[in-house]
């Protein structure tokens, strides 16, 4: 089943954003929501490396690193990798509903730059069960995570 579709008034607003303070709300939707369950990980080998997500069909990009106490946004439009997919196609690996291998090989999920830092942030990140995550989550939003995922996961 897909997912509700971003309304287009919404992804154009969004799209002319300047760079850092959509790179820092997303640090801090980060930091709050799901950073408690993230820190257990071991983010050594990626700390100082910058990050990239890029959001094709909504022209966002969040520029960022990872520090000891969590994502921190970042100025510099360079990254030591990039993640590029559309708001749907991440929404869906967050939820579980795709395999980012299956994304990537149908060249739905790009990785740019050193793809070896953006395999290693993938494979630690899938190490992490989504009912692990969502049971982290403020404010009920681990509920709404997993009543979204399981409402996707119905036929339509």
């Amino acid at each position: 089943m897909p997912l509700p579709a971003i309304p287009k008034p919404l992804a154009r607003a969004l799209g002319i954003l300047p760079a850092f303070p959509a790179s820092l709300a997303f640090c801090t939707a980060g930091n709050l929501s799901a950073w408690p369950t993230l820190r257990e990980l071991d983010w050594s080998e990626v700390r100082g490396r910058r990050f990239c997500i890029r959001v094709r069909d909504l022209n966002l990009k969040f520029h960022f690193s990872v520090g000891p106490r969590g994502f921190v946004p970042e100025v510099a439009h360079s990254a030591d990798v990039t993640f590029t997919a559309t708001a749907e196609d991440f929404a869906r690996l967050a939820l579980r509903l795709e395999d980012p291998d299956t994304l990537f090989f149908n060249r739905r999920l790009l990785i740019e730059g050193d793809t070896d830092l953006g395999l290693r942030v993938k494979n630690m990140l899938d190490g992490v069960e989504l009912e692990t995550l969502a049971h982290g989550l403020p404010l009920g939003l681990g509920r709404v995570l997993l009543a979204l995922r399981e409402r996707a996961m119905q036929p339509s």
